[in-house]
């Protein structure tokens, strides 16, 4: 292997893999999900399965062998349900559920019977547990951030279990309830002076005027163009009154009314929103800081009691204390409801953990994923094609309005960004899958197919070759890739299969916060980055929250301090942070034929890297080499499988979903299943419940919750389909371990660089 520094290329030489990687795993055993499959049951019930009706002794004795088994597998779903982990996994996730369904259902014994509410509890615990056991999540305990390196070492995967399932927990504060403290805080008569007002982004001054996109300059008196020259988010109300010499109040409440400024107490994006309102805080009078101050430890000495509890009540107790000092200290609600509108983070902490488990791969692994470089040629060409023709729309928004400030260029490429690129992106999709046709040539009416890596390579290169993946952010691609194989040792053997989760395009996913807190040392993934762009990079400020699922959590947090901030409408960075920019103050120009942003200090970027959170939500979770049909087989180049058999019905197909007792209801489910030569565990998504959801169609359990959904879909929509995708790997098909030799689902993500970019 070529020293850490160099990193490791794909064949070819074009991307260039990083030398660390995270290991995404569920946070309970994979055969946890065995449990709710009852030996021989499926059998008998295919005994069934060709029968027009069920009647008759035989059936009757098929009833009656159902019931009991379903009444071992609700004590098994209470024996499951009594387990302190599994209730602080639903607490973190739920709590009301665990004291609705959870709690109850401890009290249940198979004397009382199956009622209607004891089947939903037991429903509502299934669907957390076979979750919990098959998901590869990434959230809490339940499923902790992992990391792992390249190592020519390693003869194949090698893991280090460590000491437990996690190494550290950290509990956070959404970003949401420390912006509510703040807002309590400001409204304070005594603090109110000291927040710093901020000149909105957009808003344009100079000459005598002032100007909001789209609109003509107006022209400001000399006075009140003083104050908001000086409105830049580090001077409070106070400091810029002393600095002219005289009181600014009414200046700053006309500007305000102007809407050239905010004044509110803006608490930064960032991991821990607490620490950035204590610093603002710490930095007063202490008279006039001590009320905040109290407030703020308030909060932190809840959190601080969330994060040792050590048991299910403790965690229940200490988040319900937490709840109501919030409620009593903000007068606000402590926790949101979920909807389109509302970003992730609806409770007011949050808890992400590192696995214990390390991993080292290499050998014939990392052979086998030269597989993947079809794939990220074919992706490089989506977003290079679509940043051209956004660029070119871009540069006709340019050609009608000459040089102009990125504000006033950003809000006119709006129906660029948000109406053309979205039209241009599904011809580029429809053209996309046309290539993968010719390239793939799959035969008709086949269920799995096996082509060469090296075929496909040359053909996929032919077909898509191109360089350069349009902005910045498009250098890179984050395949999620999961290994098939029967333990650590059946890899060394060459017994493995890889498997494409997810190939995130436009992204480096490692970037997120929630990576990045949970690293042991972050800076080498800094210095990887430096190794990629050695630059400065010009990145777009996001909003802290966003219902395209953007959160502190998972923003972008890769950022070095030579890298310039440009807030375009949400300015969230610390205003005291060096190169960060309003968009009003930045130039778009024409250089040598490209429409280039050029900073106040000189530096130019390409318009395109302004564009590119835009971009990349458009494209980064929409990668699939086949578009959507009644039936798309398995594909494998080499060994890496890149698409997995599929099949979509229509939702009134699933006639089992609608019988009227649970043991109709699984014979039909058995019956479906093996008309459509169906695997025994799959996942199926919904239009109407788009997360992907475990079935195992051996265990009555999953059949119900596959049933239950077919049911809420044909009501929503009685035309629309349900999705079903082959699970692989399966349960059995397992390496991560721990401690105990517990086994895990898992995948391993990615990070790879275009180097040609």
């Amino acid at each position: 292997m070529a020293g850490e520094q160099e990193g490791r290329s794909l064949p070819g030489g074009r991307w260039r893999l990083w030398d660390q990687f995270s290991v995404r795993g569920a946070g309970f055993p994979a055969h946890g999900v065995l449990r709710l499959a009852p030996h021989g049951l499926a059998l008998a019930a295919d005994r069934f399965a060709a029968q027009k009706s069920q009647q008759g002794t035989e059936w009757k004795l098929f009833e009656q062998a159902f019931e009991e088994a379903a009444a071992k597998s609700a004590l098994e779903l209470r024996d499951i349900a009594a387990g302190d982990a599994f209730q602080s996994a639903v607490a973190w996730q739920n709590r009301a559920v665990l004291g609705r369904a959870v709690r109850p259902f401890l009290e249940w014994e198979p004397g009382d019977g199956r009622t209607s509410r004891t089947r939903q509890r037991e429903e509502l615990i299934s669907h957390y547990w076979q979750r919990f056991c098959v998901k590869n999540d990434t959230i809490g305990f339940f499923g902790p951030v992992g990391w792992g390196r390249l190592d020519d070492a390693a003869a194949g995967v090698e893991v280090d279990a460590g000491v437990g399932l996690v190494a550290e927990t950290t509990v956070y504060f959404a970003s949401w309830a420390i912006d509510a403290l703040a807002r309590v805080l400001a409204e304070d008569a005594a603090l109110a002076p000291w927040v710093a007002p901020r000149r909105l982004p957009f808003v344009r001054i100079g000459d005598g005027e002032a100007a909001l996109p789209g609109c003509a300059p107006k022209p400001v008196a000399a006075p009140l163009l003083d104050v908001l020259a000086l409105c830049d988010g580090t001077r409070s109300a106070l400091a810029i009154g002393e600095e002219l010499g005289r009181d600014v109040t009414d200046d700053l409440a006309e500007l305000e009314r102007r809407r050239y400024l905010v004044r509110r107490l803006e608490v930064a994006a960032g991991s821990h929103p607490e620490r950035a309102l204590r610093t603002w805080l710490e930095g007063l009078p202490a008279a006039v800081a001590a009320p905040g101050l109290a407030a703020l430890e308030t909060l932190e000495r809840g959190r601080d009691r969330v994060a040792r509890a050590s048991t299910p009540d403790e965690l229940v107790e200490a988040m319900s204390a937490l709840e109501r000092e919030f409620e009593a200290l903000t007068d606000a609600a402590a926790a949101r409801e979920k909807g389109g509108s509302t970003a992730p983070g609806r409770a007011l902490v949050y808890s992400d953990a590192r696995r214990a488990a390390t991993v080292r791969l290499g050998g014939v692994v990392l052979e086998e994923l030269g597989a993947l470089e079809p794939l990220l040629v074919s992706a490089a060409w989506l977003t290079s094609s679509l940043a051209r023709r956004v660029l070119d729309g871009a540069r006709r928004v340019f050609d009608a309005s000459g040089p102009v400030d990125l504000a006033t260029f950003w809000f006119a490429c709006m129906p660029v960004l948000h109406r053309d690129a979205v039209a241009d992106l599904a011809e580029l999709r429809a053209e996309f899958w046309r290539r993968w046709a010719g390239v793939l040539d799959l035969p008709a009416d086949v269920r799995d197919v096996r082509l060469s890596a090296a075929e496909v390579s040359a053909r996929a290169n032919e077909a898509f070759g191109s360089t350069g993946g349009g902005w910045n952010a498009a250098r890179y691609l984050s395949p999620d890739v999961m290994i098939a194989a029967a333990g650590v040792d059946a890899v060394g053997r060459g017994e493995f299969d890889l498997v494409l989760g997810e190939l995130h395009v436009a992204m480096n996913t490692l970037g997120a916060s929630l990576y990045l807190d949970q690293h042991p040392d972050r800076s080498e993934l800094v210095e990887l980055t430096s190794r990629d762009v050695p630059g400065p990079r010009l990145l777009p400020l996001l909003p802290k929250e966003h219902r395209s699922r953007l959160s502190t959590r998972v923003r972008q947090s890769l950022v070095r301090p030579e890298d310039y901030y440009v807030a375009l409408v949400d300015d969230t960075a610390d205003p005291h942070r060096p190169r960060s920019l309003r968009s009003a103050d930045v130039r778009v120009e024409l250089r040598d034929d490209e429409l280039v942003a050029v900073l106040p200090d000189g530096a130019v970027f390409p318009v395109a890297d302004v564009f590119g959170h835009v971009l990349t939500t458009l494209v980064v979770d929409g990668f699939r080499v086949l578009p959507e049909a009644d039936h798309t087989p398995r594909v494998s180049v080499g060994r890496l499988v890149v698409s997995r058999e599929t099949w979509r019905f229509p939702v009134a197909e699933l006639g089992f979903a609608e019988a009227k007792t649970e043991a109709r209801r699984f014979v039909g489910a058995r019956a479906w299943r093996a008309r459509h030569d169906l695997p025994r565990f799959a996942f199926f998504t919904s239009p109407a419940e788009p997360r992907p959801v475990f079935v195992d169609f051996d265990s009555p359990a999953s059949v119900t919750l596959l049933a239950k959904a077919a049911r809420r879909l044909a009501r929503a929509d009685a035309s629309a389909r349900l999705t079903v995708t082959e699970m692989l790997p399966t349960p059995e098909q397992t390496w991560l371990t721990d401690d105990k030799g517990e086994v895990y689902t898992s995948e391993l993500r990615f990070v790879l660089h275009d180097t040609t970019s």
